[in-house]
């Protein structure tokens, strides 16, 4: 299994990207918001974490192998879930990822039908059918994971992630965990590790109840 692949980027094509790698050339194919991502880091060494399969139909012999890469783990198991869907499918489910992982990832736990329908190839039906399967398993993704955002306070992503499953566990909701950590985030604070993330959330819930007494 290839999980990863780090090589020259030659070439950012509509679907695929080309690496060099080791004297050998590798077709990568990308979602639009990856796509993105990559079309100013030509010539430049760039690293996908990767998902294999094979396309096409083994009972009529046409298969064809391909390497779907993406800009982090996150987004390649927020694809491994999308495409899980049924109607959906790889070679579907990286066409209709042309907005960024966290955005999608909102609309499905917000179960906005009308705002999936309008990505390519995911009609009502299937929008519907997203919704029905993943809508509880999207707050981690839907929590600032996007690559390119940027955190005012100081402090790890992977920090930030373990924090809200911390906060699920000791009983929370989804949209009151993502409300708190949203809100230190937004601080010039530095937080160490998860045990500090905690401490302030718990510090700014006490305050927000010592205000409104």
């Amino acid at each position: 299994m290839i999980t990863r692949i780090t090589g020259k980027l030659l070439k950012v094509q509509e679907d695929s990207v080309l690496l060099e790698l080791d004297h050998f050339e590798y077709q990568v194919f990308i979602a639009e918001s990856t796509r993105r991502s990559l079309s100013q880091l030509v010539g430049q060494n760039v690293s996908l974490q990767t998902i294999y399969y094979i396309d096409g139909d083994p009972s009529r012999g046409r298969v064809t192998p391909r390497l779907v890469g993406f800009m982090s783990e996150v987004e390649r198991e927020f694809f491994e879930m999308f495409c899980s869907v049924d109607g959906l499918g790889a070679k579907k489910a990286l066409r209709a990822m042309v907005r960024p992982v966290q955005d999608i990832a909102e609309m499905i736990e917000e179960q906005d039908a009308k705002g999936l329908s309008s990505l390519p190839g995911i009609g009502a039906a299937t929008g519907e059918r997203v919704i029905a399967k993943l809508r509880r398993k999207m707050s981690k993704f839907a929590l600032l994971i996007a690559k390119d955002v940027k955190y005012e306070a100081e402090v790890k992503r992977d920090v930030v992630e373990e924090a809200f499953e911390a906060l699920r566990a000791l009983g929370h909701s989804e949209q009151d965990a993502r409300k708190s950590l949203d809100g230190l985030l937004k601080t010039k604070r530095k937080f160490a590790d998860v045990e500090a993330v905690l401490l302030a959330v718990y510090e700014q819930t006490h305050t927000k109840k010592t205000a409104g007494e």
